[in-house]
């Protein structure tokens, strides 16, 4: 008897702490942020590292929603907001900031205009729609109770967007660098920032068949190797003043 207690037991408290993981990855995207707009004003500017910056705030407001949701129960405001920054700007700002380092200021400018008119529109629908609280789960956050269900639909657009110039500029990064073998550093964080931003288009569709906390998971590890990443990015390279490093860092 008291085996078979131990038993159900256990499955319950692991996945209690699986709810909970939000709470810390909230706090390390808070920090991240913040060290992301530190180094923007030492640089003195640069579009990309702004963006990064707001990348992870928007990622740190999709896990307090998570976090919030977890330890006081579902709310259709937090939902809503859930959605809005996790599932429309998740991902976005960070490729957008991909986008304006390693291509030209006006592709920049006019994808940020056409993929905000879609951002826009697409939370002012999330904003406008009846919520089906009957499908609320007490402490789990998922889309199911959304009643305009063809908004749904718009989010895998963002995302492929989002994990193109975001996985695809750091893997590309990765190959420049790996060029070098002055600058392994920067290879290597590069490809811990390319799986890391997988990671989060692994867990999101999960989502859509009830393992949201897949998706957790997968935010957890996600932060975690673009931080590592990118602290291996902003090392100084061995041989920093030979020619041919600063070659390759002008041209990346």
């Amino acid at each position: 008897m008291l085996s078979q207690l131990i038993a159900q037991a256990e499955p319950v408290g692991l996945h209690r702490l699986v709810l909970c993981i939000p709470v810390v990855s909230t706090i390390l995207a808070t920090l991240f942020s913040i060290a992301l707009f530190r180094r923007w004003r030492m640089k003195g500017g640069g579009l990309h590292l702004l963006w990064w910056g707001l990348g992870f705030v928007t990622f740190a407001l999709g896990t307090f929603t998570e976090a919030w949701t977890s330890l006081f129960g579902w709310n259709p405001v937090i939902f809503r907001t859930w959605y809005i920054v996790g599932a429309f700007l998740g991902g976005y700002p960070l490729a957008q900031g991909s986008i304006y380092l390693l291509m030209n200021r006006r592709f920049g400018h006019v994808s940020v205009a056409l993929a905000m008119a879609v951002i826009v529109a697409g939370s002012v629908l999330v904003c406008l729609t009846p919520l089906d609280t009957a499908a609320a789960e007490s402490h789990r956050l998922s889309g199911e109770v959304i009643v305009w269900s063809k908004i749904r639909l718009i989010s895998p657009f963002i995302n492929l967007y989002a994990l193109v110039f975001l996985a695809g500029g750091a893997i590309y990064s990765a190959w420049l660098f790996k060029r070098n073998p002055k600058l392994r550093s920067r290879h290597l964080g590069n490809i811990l920032i390319a799986v890391g931003a997988i990671l989060p288009g692994i867990g999101g569709p999960l989502t859509r068949f009830g393992h949201v906390e897949a998706l957790y998971i997968t935010e957890f590890c996600a932060i975690c190797l673009i931080y590592g990443g990118y602290r291996l990015c902003i090392r100084k390279p061995v041989g920093a003043r030979h020619p041919s490093v600063v070659a390759e860092l002008q041209r990346a």
